[in-house]
């Protein structure tokens, strides 16, 4: 008897990542909520996005809810850093960057400047 042949379930593509990050964010009342697409700007990802929390407490679940719905969407190998003090989370959910911080460090490092002149979401 021959084994049913496997068939791959389709991952979501970079913009498919881009609307769960950006509709979890929302959900869980992410503050300043920034998308920039970066297609043709840098082999980096095709979109980073930039979030703050009000608190230490308030990134670090932003972040693990986060975290969770990538990956109950399939996303595989998510990378994060940041955790666990929570002033600046980094999530690379490989075609999407995502940054969380509280709004004191996201004031300091203002990566949005360095991005500036590229499309925002």
């Amino acid at each position: 008897m021959t084994p049913p042949a496997t068939v791959s379930e389709a991952l979501p593509d970079a913009a498919e990542i881009l609307a769960l990050v950006q509709a979890r964010l929302e959900d869980d009342k992410s503050e300043d909520i920034v998308s920039i697409d970066l297609r043709g700007k840098t082999s980096i990802a095709d979109y980073m996005v930039i979030a703050s929390g009000r608190s230490q407490r308030h990134v670090g679940a932003i972040a693990e809810h986060l975290i969770e719905a990538l990956k109950a969407a399939g996303i595989k190998h998510v990378r994060v850093e940041g955790q666990p003090a929570c002033d600046w989370v980094l999530i690379d959910a490989n075609d999407v960057i995502v940054h969380v911080f509280q709004p004191e460090v996201r004031n300091f490092y203002n990566i949005e400047k360095m991005w500036a002149g590229t499309p925002r979401s």
